[in-house]
């Protein structure tokens, strides 16, 4: 597959940290069950190539794996293309042939089953350029022998959906949302002018039948005043679908609400067929960018201990999804312009106004073949701001400070290039470096002022994923949902549909 270089940086211009339930949604820490994380089953230990036609299952067993295989739209499968029916009634049969028939059968969409659950059902063919993060390759053949051969098939049938709360508690709000679907979903509330608080409008009686279906505390009927209890049950649902809470039902709310129901399960198979892609095991010190929400967290044992927004792709210039291990710190980066930002905006911008690269620290450096390249020098007007944050992969992708701040005040935060701009670097940085004996907080400060550029390595790598997180539960259970910005929840679907 092609890899593509992105063209990452910045051109142009929520005060406080967000809150932490967010945060808690996107972890990857194991289900909490009776106060205590509860441990994944491992998985048996791959073996050489077996005989499955030599594996002979016993009534239970047989059992044990249609109730998993009539289990499968729980994790977002197409029951009919696991439905155990028809080899069960093979093996219930008197004909010799026939249950070794069946059995057969059952043994083949066991391990379709395990393979869809444990890494997905998307081929490695069919993931898009900027889908970088990928399972690892899973033949279950040996672990489904071994586990028929100890007896162990219920441990190994629970150890196979991804051992992340943020898949069970997906697995729970797929069940409620085709509950709300099977009763009929919701109506489209119509358009109009914004509603506030105190106004007296027909459509604030489809409002509230609307916001009843997903909030329970909402009464289904009632009068045509959108009062102060209503303005907090939409509050309650713009911060659900990541919006400004200021209870004004406006065109971005409206759409919100009026996204289909279906679109909502799909997006949420979609976010499960995702976490599939992770490894098993996180390092229990990470950092976590959620792309589409621009979000970063950082986890230290596992608990998330700073986070604060971001700035990422927008669409045309999409931040990939991948996984990394960040290994040093530029301290007052210059900027080397990427060719084809270059010729995009800033020769243009060049050309409009003279002297403009000029006026914001560019400098022209030949580059030895006859052409030339763009840098922007580090100071106060450059691009990367303060610090750059380096991690090896194949998109050219990077952390990094920014001069300009405002968009941080934005509920709506995709507008980098692809890079990741990050609204309190700085903390990161000394975060990072906690315990080095050299770049001390001080030390940090000291260099930031100085100007100069400093790569600094860090006393020990951090890993980083960009995830593309669109449906997460919070710890109240509620599902939070987030547009589809690049378009990847549909894709996704689309192409898991067509296998």
């Amino acid at each position: 597959m092609k890899r593509v270089l992105r063209s990452c940086g910045v051109l142009a211009a929520a005060l406080s940290v967000l809150p932490v339930s967010p945060v808690l949604a996107q972890s990857q820490s194991p289900p909490v069950a009776a106060g205590r994380q509860v441990q994944a089953v491992p998985m048996v230990p791959a073996k050489p190539a077996v005989d499955l036609a030599a594996l002979s299952l016993n009534a239970s067993q047989a059992d044990a794996l249609a109730q998993a295989l009539r289990g499968a739209d729980a994790h977002g499968l197409p029951p009919e293309k696991f439905a155990p029916d028809a080899a069960m009634a093979l093996m219930a049969g008197q004909d010799p042939a026939g249950r070794a028939m069946g059995q057969a059968q059952l043994i083949e969409l066991t391990l379709a089953y395990a393979h869809a659950v444990h890494v997905g059902r998307l081929p490695v063919s069919g993931f898009m350029t900027e889908w970088g993060l990928r399972p690892d390759a899973y033949d279950p053949a040996p672990d489904f022998a071994a586990a028929v051969q100890q007896d162990r098939l219920a441990a190994w049938l629970a150890s196979l959906p991804p051992p992340y709360t943020g898949y069970q508690t997906l697995m729970t709000g797929l069940a409620t949302y085709r509950g709300l679907a099977a009763k009929g979903g919701w109506a489209v509330t119509p358009s109009g002018p914004s509603l506030t608080e105190g106004m007296t409008d027909p459509r604030v009686k489809a409002l509230r039948a609307r916001l009843s279906v997903e909030d329970p505390t909402v009464a289904r009927t009632g009068s045509d005043v959108y009062d102060p209890a209503l303005v907090q049950a939409v509050q309650r649902a713009q911060k659900r679908f990541g919006l400004d809470p200021d209870g004004v039902v406006g065109p971005g709310t409206l759409n919100a609400l009026n996204v289909p129901i279906q679109r909502r399960i799909d997006q949420i198979v979609a976010n499960m067929e995702r976490w599939r892609w992770l490894p098993q095991t996180l390092p229990a010190d990470r950092i976590q960018v959620n792309v589409a929400a621009a979000v970063m967290s950082v986890f230290q044992q596992d608990a998330p201990t700073l986070t604060m927004r971001a700035v990422t792709g927008r669409p045309g210039d999409e931040t990939p999804m991948l996984s990394s291990m960040i290994h040093s710190v530029v301290l007052n980066p210059p900027w080397n312009v990427p060719q084809s930002i270059a010729t995009k905006e800033l020769w243009p911008k060049e050309k409009a106004s003279p002297g403009y690269l000029a006026r914001n620290d560019f400098i022209v450096i030949p580059t030895g073949d006859g052409g030339s390249r763009l840098q922007q020098k580090a100071g106060p007007k450059a691009a990367l701001g303060q610090v750059k944050f380096d991690f090896d992969n194949p998109y050219g992708v990077y952390l990094h400070d920014t001069p300009s701040r405002s968009k941080f005040d934005s509920f709506s935060r995709l507008a980098s290039h692809g890079c990741v701009r990050l609204q309190k670097p700085i903390e990161l940085v000394k975060l990072l470096m906690a315990g080095d004996p050299v770049w001390t907080p001080e030390k940090i400060d000291a260099t930031l002022a100085s100007g100069d550029t400093v790569r600094a390595k860090l006393p020990q790598q951090m890993a980083v994923f960009l995830l593309y997180w669109t449906a997460y539960v919070t710890p109240d259970g509620q599902v939070n949902f987030r547009d589809d910005p690049y378009g990847w929840d549909k894709e996704l679907v689309q192409r898991i549909a067509a296998l």
